[in-house]
């Protein structure tokens, strides 16, 4: 794949290299804005911000962006990037034949068509022995035998996965905010509903099989509902599992793949005792009934085979105040949001390789009032030692806290914290920076985190953590 005309195509901030200028000044800062359909930059003079050079040394010969002074006028300069190759994703992986399920579950193409069918299947994270069930059927085919059974073998919260148009067409919002959401797994509950029409109390088997239905249906409207009622609707992130290895992206892919509206019903698995029922007793369960059983990890797998949410555009040399690195720039088919990978060193055969994966907070990378900021330095440091990892930094709808209105309330609680207010990367949310590591040729990784939390599918990318190394400042 190569890039011919990027214009160090960034919208955050990016060192340049050394400059033929016709004024001094301190550190060079390119802020890349469009005019007339070509990526320029804006310089800046500024002391060291996010990953800034402390010396602004010529990288002569090497590829990457290439400033052109006799452009350079008042506060501008365009800066050129030189074609570069990349090793295409689509190789397949030596590990695995990215269709064939794990051993001991059913492949994914079997539980299309059960889907397709009307039929329950059941989803689990991966291969864990720990892991919890979500039985799993499409919305717009339910029945109120089935949701009789749902709800005499689940939880009893019983939930509807559906996209945010969808949402937004029937007037349901979040239960709150997703910077308030405190759950465990930030699970986008909506406000529950029940269907007006057609219902009694809205608890019963059949009755939830009704609201289900009208949820499903294009043809329903936000008065077609109470609120609140004994069905939670759920918001899909966009990408599926591909961006969020969560059931609730799961179900709706599942649904999609299937060729059926995108809304799926999903209910958590619990045991006799009341429990939640761990793989073993799944498999057990899904045997009893019949049921195939399935990962998100090998459906991440299936949908990668065939899709991609993101493209490398390009890459540069960069001087930062730790060394110099190579920055990789990759673009978000999604949103086209663009995030950087810095790398150090030659990842080789992608064995244990270093890496942090950081969600951009405005306020701590660039202010550094935070944790973040440290985190993001101490990570750089620790890569440029080392002499070899890889440095991806996630922006935009990746990255958490990005409201401004409520940075300046987060600091008023001055305690010290494992992750701080740099709201870090969610177990279920890496699935961008996910597929960057695997277009740089990550395989296994040491994870620099001090967050204990399991990274749910990460098989599915080829990918898997062989060690965590904590974020620890020389100080501390």
């Amino acid at each position: 794949m190569a890039s011919l005309n990027l214009r160090c195509d960034s919208t955050h901030l990016l060192p340049s290299r050394h400059v033929t200028r016709t004024r001094p000044f301190k550190k060079t800062w390119i802020i890349p804005k469009r005019l007339n359909n070509v990526r320029m930059g804006v310089m800046m003079s500024e002391e060291g911000d996010v990953f800034s050079s402390s010396s602004s040394k010529s990288n002569n010969g090497s590829m990457g962006i290439e400033l052109q002074p006799d452009l350079v006028s008042f506060g501008t300069l365009a800066a050129e990037m030189i074609p570069t190759t990349m090793v295409s994703s689509e190789v397949e992986d030596e590990e695995f034949d990215l269709d064939r399920p794990t051993e001991g579950f059913a492949s994914i193409p079997q539980a299309i068509e059960d889907i397709r069918q009307g039929k329950l299947v059941i989803v689990v994270d991966d291969e864990d022995r720990e892991n919890e069930g979500d039985l799993i059927m499409a919305a717009s085919l339910v029945t109120p035998e089935a949701m009789a059974f749902v709800v005499k073998h689940g939880t009893g919260i019983v939930c509807v996965s559906m996209k945010g148009e969808d949402l937004e067409r029937l007037e349901l919002p979040l239960m709150v905010t997703r910077k308030d959401n405190e759950e465990k797994l930030r699970t986008a509950f909506t406000v529950s509903v029940d269907a007006k029409n057609g219902t009694s109390t809205g608890v019963s088997a059949r009755d939830r099989a009704q609201t289900i239905l009208a949820l499903a249906s294009k043809d329903s409207k936000p008065q077609d509902f109470n609120r609140p009622g004994h069905i939670f609707p759920l918001r899909y992130r966009e990408g599926g599992v591909l961006k969020r290895a969560g059931h609730t992206e799961a179900s709706v892919d599942l649904t999609v793949l299937a060729g059926l509206e995108p809304v799926s019903v999903l209910c958590e698995i619990v045991d006799d005792d009341g429990s939640m029922a761990r793989l073993p007793r799944l498999r057990q369960f899904a045997q009893e009934n019949s049921l195939k059983i399935i990962s998100i990890a090998d459906l991440i797998r299936y949908r990668r085979k065939r899709e991609r949410l993101v493209e490398f555009t390009a890459v540069a040399p960069i001087p930062t105040m730790w060394g110099p690195f190579k920055a990789y720039c990759f673009k978000s088919l999604l949103d086209g949001v663009e995030h950087i990978a810095m790398v150090k060193g030659e990842v080789g055969d992608g064995k244990d390789v270093l890496v942090r994966v950081h969600a951009e907070c405005i306020t701590d990378d660039i202010f550094g009032n935070g944790s973040g900021g440290k985190q993001l330095a101490i990570a750089m440091r620790q890569i440029e030692e080392t002499g070899r990892g890889v440095f991806v930094y996630l922006r935009g709808p990746e990255a958490k806290g990005i409201d401004l209105t409520h940075k300046p309330r987060t600091y008023d609680n001055t305690s010290d914290q494992t992750e701080g207010v740099s709201f870090p990367v969610a177990s279920r949310e890496y699935g961008i920076g996910a597929q960057i590591l695997r277009d740089l040729g990550v395989r296994t990784m040491k994870v620099m985190t001090n967050n204990p939390a399991h990274y749910v599918g990460l098989k599915g990318y080829g990918l898997s953590i062989t060690g965590k190394v904590p974020l620890i400042s020389p100080s501390s």
